[in-house]
C-alpha cells in the first residue's frame, strides 16, 4: 500500500503538553504545522496534571487564560509537608511576579485538549491522532520528515524540521542516534487515587515517615496519591501483597484508612520509573528535541512538564518568523539549547540535591524523621518561602511570549 504523504514547514511528533504548545505558537504565527499524536485521544490516568503559574502566564499572554479556568481544577496556592503530626511550609506562591499565584491541578487531557480547540482556530495547524511516528526521513544526513503508521496505513510528512516532543522514551531520538546522559534517581512512584470525604485535610501536601514518602494531591471529589518507594523495590512491595499496601497506604494518611478497600488491585496502582537524563545535543540538521525528548526530569516539585512547555516557548520565538520565511539555518537549531540548556541543567541539580539528600535518607530511614534544616528554616523565616515557590513556580529564566500572531 502507497503511504499517505503530506507536507509541512514543521512536523512535531509528540501531542502531550510541548508538542501541543509549541504547535498552537507556531500555527499562530503562521507556520504550517503537523503534530502526530499516537492515541486516539488524550485520556490517561496520572500524566502530570499541574500547571505552574509560568504555564499559566503564557496562557495569559495568549489570552487563554480566562477560557482555561473555566475548566474544573483546583489551586494550590501553598505547599508544605508533614512529618508526623506536625505540619512544615515549603513553599508559599502567594508573593509571585505573575498573574496567577497558584499552581492549577487540572487533568492533563483537559489541558491538551484545551489546547488542541485553541490551535484548530488556527488554518495552518493540523493533528493527526493515532499516528505514531516510527521513523526518521533522512537525505544525505540531513532529517527530512517523519515515517509513521495511522489507522489507515502508512504515513510519510515532509517538513523543514522534525521536532522531537514525544516524551522520555521518544523514538524520534533513538532514530536519530541521540543517545541522553543517564543521571539517575533513588526512586520510582506509584500512582492511585482515592475518594475524598468530609473531613479530610483541605490542602495538597508531602507525608515523610521512616522508610516512606507519600504526596497527597486534592483533585477535588478525590485524592490523588504518589506513593514513593526506593528504586527496584516495586516486585517485593508486589510480593508483599495488597493488603500490606494498603496497610502502608494506611499507617501514611490515617484520615483514609475507611476507604482503602477502594484499592481493589494492583491495577489500580500505576508505576512510574522515575528517570533523570538528558541530552549532550538536543538537535541534528534538520531535527530538534525538547521537552523529555531532551531531558527527562524528576517528579521532585511536579517541575517537568512546566519546564517543557518553556521549551516550546523558547523554540517558537527563536525559530517561528525563520520557519515561516523558509531561512532556518541548522545553527538556528543550537540557539534553543544555548536558551534551555542552563534552566534544564539547574532545575535538574536541585532535583538531585532533594533526591540525594531527603529523599534517599527518608527512604533508607528505620527510625522516626526528624525535619531538616530547610523545613526548619522556611517555618522560622516565612518570607524564605519565596525561593522554593519560585523554582517550582517560574523557574529559572521563565520563557514569554515574543513571537507575533500572524495577520
Amino acid at each position: 500500500m502507497t503511504a499517505e504523504r503530506i507536507e509541512a514547514q514543521c512536523c512535531i511528533a509528540g501531542g502531550g503538553p510541548a508538542g501541543m504548545v509549541l504547535g498552537l505558537l507556531l500555527a499562530r504565527a503562521g507556520v504550517e504545522v503537523a503534530v502526530l499524536e499516537k492515541h486516539g485521544d488524550f485520556l490517561r490516568d496520572f500524566r502530570g496534571d499541574t500547571i505552574h503559574p509560568s504555564t499559566l502566564e503564557v496562557m495569559h499572554e495568549l489570552g487563554l487564560l480566562d477560557d482555561l479556568l473555566k475548566l474544573p481544577h483546583t489551586r494550590v496556592e501553598r505547599m508544605a509537608g508533614q512529618i508526623g503530626s506536625e505540619s512544615w511550609p515549603i513553599a508559599d506562591m502567594r508573593r509571585l511576579p505573575t498573574r496567577c499565584k497558584f499552581i492549577a491541578i487540572m487533568p492533563q487531557w483537559d489541558f491538551l485538549d484545551f489546547l488542541a480547540r485553541s490551535a484548530a482556530r488556527y488554518p495552518r495547524f493540523r493533528l493527526r491522532m493515532l499516528a505514531k511516528a516510527k521513523a526518521l526521513a533522512e537525505e544525505g544526513g540531513r532529517v527530512v520528515g517523519v515515517k509513521a503508521q495511522t489507522a489507515d496505513g502508512r504515513l510519510e510528512v515532509r517538513a523543514r524540521l522534525v521536532v522531537g516532543a514525544d516524551g522520555r522514551h521518544s523514538t524520534i531520538r533513538q532514530a536519530a542516534g541521540l543517545v541522553p546522559e543517564e543521571i539517575g534517581a533513588p526512586m520510582d512512584v506509584l500512582w492511585f487515587k482515592l475518594s475524598r470525604r468530609a473531613g479530610d485535610p483541605p490542602e495538597t501536601f508531602g507525608r515523610f515517615a521512616e522508610g516512606r514518602i507519600m504526596a497527597l494531591i486534592n483533585r477535588g471529589e478525590h485524592w490523588q496519591l504518589g506513593f514513593v518507594i526506593p528504586k527496584g523495590s516495586i516486585e517485593a512491595l508486589h510480593a508483599s501483597g495488597l493488603p500490606a499496601f494498603r496497610e502502608e497506604v494506611g499507617r501514611m494518611a490515617p484520615f483514609a484508612r475507611d476507604r482503602l478497600d477502594e484499592i481493589r488491585s494492583w491495577d489500580d496502582v500505576k508505576p512510574l520509573t522515575v528517570r533523570v537524563d538528558r541530552l549532550r545535543q538536543w538537535h541534528r540538521p534538520g531535527l530538534l528535541c525538547i521537552g523529555d525528548a531532551a531531558h527527562a526530569m524528576s517528579p521532585v516539585g511536579g517541575i517537568g512538564i512546566n519546564l517543557a512547555i518553556q521549551d516550546a516557548v523558547a523554540t517558537a520565538n527563536l525559530l517561528a518568523d525563520k520557519l515561516r520565511e523558509d531561512r532556518l539555518a541548522d545553527d538556528d537549531l543550537a540557539l534553543v539549547q544555548a536558551r534551555r540548556d542552563f534552566p534544564t541543567r539547574m532545575t535538574q541539580r536541585f532535583q538531585v540535591f532533594v533526591q540525594r539528600n531527603v529523599i534517599s535518607n527518608v527512604l533508607s530511614s528505620k527510625t522516626e524523621i526528624a525535619p531538616p534544616v530547610p523545613l526548619r528554616l522556611f517555618k522560622a523565616i516565612p518570607w524564605l518561602q519565596r525561593f522554593p515557590a519560585r523554582l517550582i513556580g517560574m523557574g529559572i529564566r521563565p520563557e514569554h511570549v515574543e513571537v507575533a500572531e500572524a495577520r
